[in-house]
This record gives structure tokens, sequence and C-alpha cells, in this order.
């Protein structure tokens, strides 16, 4: 990542309401969003939220990827992302990284990238 001096929001897709939860296999239908706020290469702020496409009979991935648009998120960390989610992500230049693993490691291992 070589982003220095700017602020870039992460968004990681979690199974659990914690940083050192696992990156949940789904990403319209995992329970919670982990936001890391990065400023020159460092976390210094984070925020966990309710995914609220979780929850919805059909359309999970659309709804929780306008979830990351009103939430302004740059970059989206999850292990696998369905079509109509991600073109959603691409209109609002919302960056994919697929990886698995624990949520604050992998952020912590990218923004050192």
């Amino acid at each position: 990542m070589n982003q220095e001096n700017k602020t870039i929001k992460i968004c990681v897709a979690a199974n659990d309401k914690d940083v050192n939860a696992e990156i949940d296999a789904r990403f319209g239908r995992c329970g919670y969003f982990v936001f890391f706020t990065i400023q020159d290469k460092k976390i210094i702020n984070t925020e966990i939220a309710r995914n609220s496409g979780a929850s919805q009979g059909g359309g999970a991935g659309i709804r929780a990827a306008e979830q990351l648009g009103e939430a302004r998120a740059d970059i989206l960390i999850a292990e696998r992302i369905g079509p109509k989610a991600e073109n959603i992500l691409e209109q609002l230049n919302i960056k994919i990284v697929k990886k698995a693993g624990i949520v604050k490691a992998v952020v912590e291992e990218y923004i050192k990238e």
C-alpha cells in the first residue's frame, strides 16, 4: 500500500464483532463489518458495525455493498464476493482485496505492502 500521509478506510467482512475474528467467507451474509481508519500506515481508529444485508432474503450482497458506500470505505477485504456486489463496489470505487485469515492481522499485513 503506497498511500503515505493519506487517510483511508478499510472494511473487513468478519464473522464476529471482534478484530481478532476470522474473515467471513460470505461477504453479503457476513455478520459484521470491521472498519479500520489508516493514516501513515498505522491504524488510528476501529469501528464495528452489523451488516445490514445479512438478514435480507435476497440481495444481501447488494445491500452490504451499499452499506460500505454509505460508510465511505475505500477498500474492502473479504474472502469471496458475489458478482452483483462486486459490480456495486466497483461503481462506488471501493477497491476489493480477496483474502482469508484473522481480521486485524490481514489488515496489518496489507498496510505494510
